[in-house]
């Protein structure tokens, strides 16, 4: 009879996965997505718990769903677990989270193995978990990653060496100009208000040509990143989602991606930790500006 009784029981060998949620609707979507992409739930651990690490099965990736209802501190302490976990390579991690934890999300999870999810439709979340129960180790550079974060890495990296390349051609005896710099009396400043036309002139364009046409997220990234460096401003991670005008996931991919390429560099707010700060970096800013004076050259008054 025991042996008729192990014979009926079904053993899944479905990835597994410990799932987070900051309330119980939360906790239920997240359910709801993990089973629809084929997953385990090994775990269903409380937001609050004091033992994450043990609760969580060992390589089983996290998958966590935020509404915002839960105490902050909780859920710093949750993100602050999914970053470590992260960065040491245990397992994967898939964060879901409203618009208004943004900047959190960004500033506690840095690490590019960490999915951040942001006003997703339920495939791309079910896409996503799915991707991330398939290998216990994160890379960004996973051989297996779905296209579009194929091209988004061959995107970068092409953007990055046309930057560098222009540097070397262009801009050894650039300083990058200032509000409060005087320009170079052969070279023509850039303002901010340049930059900013330019930006809104892409804008400009979405009125007429629907659809994502002409989504180009690095370029209107770098673009806004450029007049906010001219302008003395600092950029939080939410606002220069907006900026990319394509998905925040999307968006936060991208940052992460340039990011990793030298082009972004992070900045904590030392007065909030939920808030980072994105600013380009002095190679990418002095190759921007000498794209923008070359622009400038050709046809001052065109953008």
């Amino acid at each position: 009879m025991a042996h008729d009784a192990l014979a009926m029981v079904a053993y899944k060998d479905n990835p597994p996965v410990c799932i987070f949620g900051d309330s119980a609707a939360a906790l239920e979507r997240m359910r709801r997505t993990a089973e629809a992409a084929g997953c385990r739930i090994a775990g269903d651990i409380a937001l609050n718990s004091p033992t994450i690490a043990q609760d969580c099965v060992p390589t089983a990736s996290a998958l966590i769903e935020l509404d915002g209802t839960a105490d902050e501190a909780a859920i710093v302490r949750l993100l602050d677990w999914a970053q470590h976990e992260a960065a040491s390579g245990a397992r994967r991690i898939v964060i879901s989270a409203p618009e208004g934890l943004i900047d959190l999300v960004a500033a506690r999870t840095p690490d590019h193995r960490v999915a951040q999810l942001c006003g997703a439709s339920e495939a791309e979340r079910t896409a996503e978990i799915a991707f991330a129960s398939l290998r216990p180790t994160p890379s960004f550079h996973d051989v297996g990653r779905d296209d579009v974060l194929q091209q988004l890495t061959e995107d970068v990296g092409r953007i990055a060496a046309i930057l560098a390349s222009l540097s070397d051609e262009e801009v050894a005896a650039i300083t990058i100009a200032k509000p409060s710099q005087a320009p170079d009396k052969d070279e023509p400043g850039i303002e901010p208000a340049f930059v900013r036309s330019i930006i809104r002139a892409r804008r400009l364009r979405d009125q007429f040509f629907r659809g994502g046409l002409f989504a180009d997220p690095a370029w209107d990234m770098l673009l806004d990143l450029m007049a906010a460096r001219l302008e003395e401003n600092r950029v939080a991670v939410s606002s220069l989602c907006i900026a990319a005008a394509v998905p925040a996931t999307t968006a936060l991919r991208w940052i992460k991606a340039l990011t990793d390429r030298g082009l972004f560099v992070r900045s904590a707010d030392p007065q909030d930790g939920r808030r980072v700060y994105i600013e380009l970096s002095d190679d990418a800013a002095r190759a921007l500006t000498a794209y923008l004076r070359a622009v400038q050259r050709i046809a001052p008054a065109s953008i």
